[in-house]
């Protein structure tokens, strides 16, 4: 009876000792060193992942590149491509879209065109953002690409530019196909796009509700009436993908997407979002170290024009770090050293190095931010000498 108890006694360890390893287990693009010590919500979803858009880097995640059913996520790619040829000039807002008979029957969720109905660009990009319409995705993808299968052409070269790589569409719409596929890190790298490369137009996903044919529908959703710091993005459902949700919302200059992927419910996904939200905004926090092309240092130039030159970083440095770990950032400056002239702009003249807590975190080369010619044969002799008695 002793060794009994002993035996499960043991198992009853091992079983503590293994539960804190599961929880804690999850990817992320973020070290060691700058990493909060607050673990990311649980989650029985398919896939999640949470990303900070300012740097792209992923706070926390888990199946992110687990092939999905993406469901009505797939309308942020819609939208995306009519956007994008708005803003290059090809189609107007207010220009008039002739309904099909195909668009017309297009199931699933709706915005209740009519066929032969002459609706705007606009009003159906309002029917497939807000209302989430089948109808109208049909409708923008026949007017852009004269046929849908034309249109998740485009969508599917689109996806190689903005670089998803484990992305197929097959339809506008994300009604279910066996070759239709994305997965949490491609939809979130795609809802990054929109809010960095179409701001102009990100406006759109915080439409409360949108009336068409005199029938209202809200914005399907739920935590643009929970937060006003969330102001997209977009829900989506099948039964074979469940429920899918991504949202982001801004706070104190930090903006998150945090995208869950195959939840059991309505709230279970909206619940899910917020908390990845919640957590990634209480754990971490942005900073701007450098725009680009800022000055680091100023550097000595020998046989040169001038006796010195700017130089810097040629690219900005944002970084995500757990709360209160800013004030443990040092930056190192090693230089290349002589520099003798010419020296040409962009050139790399030494490294710069970020530590945390006395170890590297980023390095970024020094480059010189001006040209340097030549200077005279005399000032050139002067410094001969100079750099012989170094």
């Amino acid at each position: 009876m002793g060794n009994r108890r002993r035996y499960l006694s043991f198992i009853v360890q091992l079983v503590f000792l293994f539960v804190p390893i599961c929880v804690s287990a999850f990817d992320s693009d973020i070290s060691e060193s700058a990493r909060s010590s607050i673990p990311p919500p649980r989650t029985d979803a398919t896939s999640w992942l949470l990303t900070d858009v300012g740097t792209g880097m992923i706070i926390a995640a888990e199946n992110a590149d687990k092939r999905v059913e993406p469901a009505s996520l797939t309308k942020l790619m819609t939208a995306f491509l009519v956007f994008r040829e708005i803003a290059r000039g090809n189609v107007k807002l207010e220009e008039e879209v002739i309904v099909s008979e195909k668009a017309w029957q297009t199931g699933g969720s709706r915005m209740f065109i009519e066929p032969g109905d002459r609706v705007s660009v606009e009003n159906l990009l309002l029917g497939l953002i807000v209302q989430s319409g089948n109808d109208s995705a049909v409708a923008l993808a026949e007017h852009l690409a004269g046929s849908e299968a034309g249109f998740a052409d485009l969508m599917n070269q689109t996806s190689v530019e903005i670089g998803l790589k484990n992305t197929h569409f097959v339809n506008s719409t994300g009604l279910p196909h066996p070759d239709h596929f994305s997965t949490a890190r491609d939809l979130s790298r795609l809802t990054r796009a929109i809010i960095q490369e179409q701001p102009a137009h990100y406006a759109y996903y915080a439409i409360p509700a949108f009336t068409w044919n005199g029938i209202t529908q809200k914005n399907r959703n739920p935590l643009l009436d929970r937060d006003e710091n969330v102001d997209g993005v977009k829900t989506g459902y099948t039964k074979s993908a469940g429920y899918c949700l991504i949202g982001s919302a801004d706070r104190s200059g930090t903006r998150l997407i945090a995208t869950v992927i195959g939840a059991s419910s309505e709230r279970d996904r909206a619940n899910l979002v917020y908390a990845l939200l919640k957590y990634g905004f209480a754990a971490y926090e942005s900073h701007h170290l450098y725009g680009d092309d800022t000055v680091i240092v100023t550097v000595r130039i020998f046989k040169g024009k001038t006796d010195s030159a700017p130089a810097g970083i040629s690219q900005g440095i944002d970084l995500l770090l757990a709360k209160g770990l800013g004030k443990e950032l040092e930056a190192k400056v090693q230089l290349v050293e002589p520099l003798v002239a010419p020296i040409e702009k962009g050139r790399e003249v030494g490294t710069l190095t970020l530590q945390l807590k006395g170890e590297p975190l980023l390095s970024r080369p020094l480059v010189s931010l001006e040209s340097v010619p030549s200077g005279s044969w005399f000032s050139g002799l002067a410094d001969s000498v100079r750099l012989w008695l170094r």
